[in-house]
Parts: C-alpha cells; structure tokens; sequence
C-alpha cells in the first residue's frame, strides 16, 4: 500500500495525518502502511463532530498534578523556568474532597502561569501523599504524563537546566531528522522536576507548532503546548476524547529511531503519537502509543488524587450535565460519583463553579468543569 493510497484513507476517516508518517530508521514502508492502515479502519468515518453537541469540551483550562512539597515545586518552576505564581490557597474537606474522590481532604493549591497557559500544584495536606513516584518510570509506563514546555531557543534553555543541575531523561536535546518531515526540526529535550515528574522542552522551528509559538517575544520559556500521556491504545483513545469529549483528532506521527531513543530513554522505542485538539489551544492533549519496547506496566488501578503520580487536566465545558449524561451512557469510569457545585468562596480561587472527575480508558484522570 502506498503512502498515496494511505492518504486517502486519511481523509475518510477526518484524520489530519502528518505527510511524515515515515520511521525515521528501520521499519519498513509495507509493515507500517499495513499498521497504518489497521488503524485508520478501527477509527470510524461516522464521527466528524462537524457541529458542536451540549457538553462537548472547550479548551484546556489547567494542567495539573499532585505534588509532595508544593513550596519546593512552586521555586523550581518560577526560579528554572520563569513561571509567575498567580494564587496560593488552601481547601478543606466538603465538595472538593468528593470531587478529588479524597475522604477528609486537606488541600494546598498554587497556580503557576507561564504566558497564556497555567498549571495547578496540589500538596494534599489531609491525607497527606500517599504514595512516591515509582522509581524507576519509563514513558511507556501508563500512568506517564508530562507537560510540554515551548522555548524560544533551546540551547539557552538547556543551559539552564544545566546550570541548576536538572535531572535528564534525554541524554541530550535532540533534533528530529529531515525523514520525518511533519516534525523535521523539532527539538526536544524530556527531564524531571526535583520530585521526578516528567517534564519536556520543546522548541518548534518555522511553519511548525501553533502560531503563537512564533510571535516576538523576548521570554526564552513561551507557555505549555501540550500534555501527553501514555495509552494502552489510539483506538480507544481516540473514542473516549472524539466521540464523547468532542476533541478532534490532529497531527498523527510515528517516531522511532536513534533519535527517539535519545529522547525517551528507551531502547528498540517506536512511539505513535497523535494529537487531541479542543476548539481553543494551546494547550492540547497527546497520546503517546508505545508499540515498543514491550513491558510497559499499567496504571494502578487504586490510585487517587494524593497518589504523586496522579496529572488532573482540567477540561471546560458549556454543559457540564449533558457531558456526564453522555459519559454515564457511554460506561465511563467516575471519580466523581455526580457533578459537584463549588461552594461560592472557592470559585473565583479555582476558576470553575460545577465540576466532575473521570477517567480515561488507560486510568488517566480527568477533571471536567463548568466555568
């Protein structure tokens, strides 16, 4: 099968595939058209969401995730990485511990901003955190997720990270190669915060990535372009955040490779990465579809909120209601047990009056709000 023949399946299916869907070494052109393929055939023609439906999500709102010390976290980013703290507050109990799925919780919260896109630190004081991020954690590990962080040039930023002795999953920044043309000139560098959540540097060239990566600006660290997770397949992925969530499916690629192993710390690393777009990004969402190396261990299926691997993206609707109505049809798996109303006094801290949190089909935890 052609890479021609390849595209207009694309097409059919309302894939927006990269023209880069190439190995970047050692697979060959028949093996990954027939997986191709295979996929483009599990994802139905039916669902182009060409119209807006009650409850379908808006835009990322934050990005968040549970952290052991938030002082600690909340001084690498501001002083590493020139993110602006915005809020720091606390919440007790009541609605926000049903919300969490968290008995008797005490929470700390900071939010972080970096340009137009935020992040929220949580530091569960009651119960305190409960369990540390396994040591070691791989990217094909499923309870994987990691923020992407655009810079405005990536060897001023590594040398910061150097500066302040920052832990590396990459070796070094790595710059990906002309035989993957959608991405060619990409560079990423993936490394940890001082509590071991995985964090990634990424610098787009021209014509690549948002155009608001390309504005003048004399910032060096520019906002969050997205957060990926690992999934335990596209198909159902992409399912759960198109064909409920309302997110459309964007740029597919396939990367393998010297180059990715580099990145990822991963030998024999052949990843299918797709993109999940709401109307309004950056930020978006990215699955990460580890087809090798074999041994990726699942999420646990007892985490919680005050679990330090635990990433809570927060996603805005219109019709908070209609959406958990679509997902209790649809069998989703609840944190939450029904929509939760936010007490008046924790609104404006939190940004969001009624809210619900879900899981993915992989475990990952979502928290779907209405402003």
């Amino acid at each position: 099968m052609s890479f021609v023949s390849i595209a207009r399946l694309q097409t059919r299916a309302h894939l927006t595939l990269s023209a880069a869907i190439r190995p970047i070494i050692d697979l060959s052109g028949a093996l990954l058209a027939a997986a191709l393929l295979g996929l483009l055939l599990e994802w139905p023609t039916h669902v182009g969401l060409a119209q807006e439906r009650p409850g379908d999500v808006q835009r990322v709102q934050t990005i968040g995730f549970t952290v052991a010390d938030v002082d600690r976290e909340a001084r690498f980013f501001t002083n590493v990485m020139q993110f602006e703290k915005i809020s720091d507050f606390r919440l007790v109990g009541g609605e926000y511990g049903k919300l969490q799925g968290v008995f008797n919780a005490s929470m700390r919260i900071i939010h972080l901003r970096l340009g137009e896109q935020t992040i929220e630190l949580t530091q569960s004081l009651s119960p305190p955190a409960a369990r540390a991020m396994p040591v070691p954690s791989y990217s094909n590990d499923r309870w994987f997720q990691h923020m992407a962080i655009v810079v405005r040039d990536m060897d001023a930023a590594y040398k910061i990270l150097q500066d302040n002795n920052v832990q590396q999953v990459s070796a070094h920044p790595i710059t990906i190669p002309p035989s993957n043309p959608g991405a060619a000139g990409i560079k990423a560098l993936k490394f940890h915060d001082p509590e071991h959540h995985d964090l990634e540097l990424i610098y787009f060239p021209s014509g690549k990535g948002d155009a608001s990566w390309h504005k003048q600006s004399n910032r060096l660290f520019l906002g969050i372009d997205h957060t990926a997770m690992t999934v335990a397949g596209s198909e159902s992925g992409v399912a759960f955040y198109r064909d409920l969530l309302g997110l459309k499916v964007g740029t597919v690629t396939l990367n393998t490779g010297t180059t990715q192993e580099v990145l990822d710390g991963l030998f024999n690393d052949t990843c299918l990465v797709t993109a999940m777009l709401p109307p309004s990004a950056p930020p978006h969402i990215e699955f990460l579809d580890y087809k090798t190396p074999p041994g990726g261990r699942p999420l646990p299926s007892n985490t919680k909120a005050n679990d330090l691997w635990h990433w809570q993206p927060t996603l805005v609707t219109r019709d908070i209601a209609a959406l958990a109505e679509r997902l209790r049809k649809a069998g989703a798996q609840f944190i939450t047990p029904d929509v939760v109303g936010i007490p008046q006094d924790a609104q404006a801290q939190l940004g969001f009056k009624r809210a619900l949190m879900v899981r993915d089909p992989t475990g990952h935890a979502l928290r779907l709000v209405e402003e």
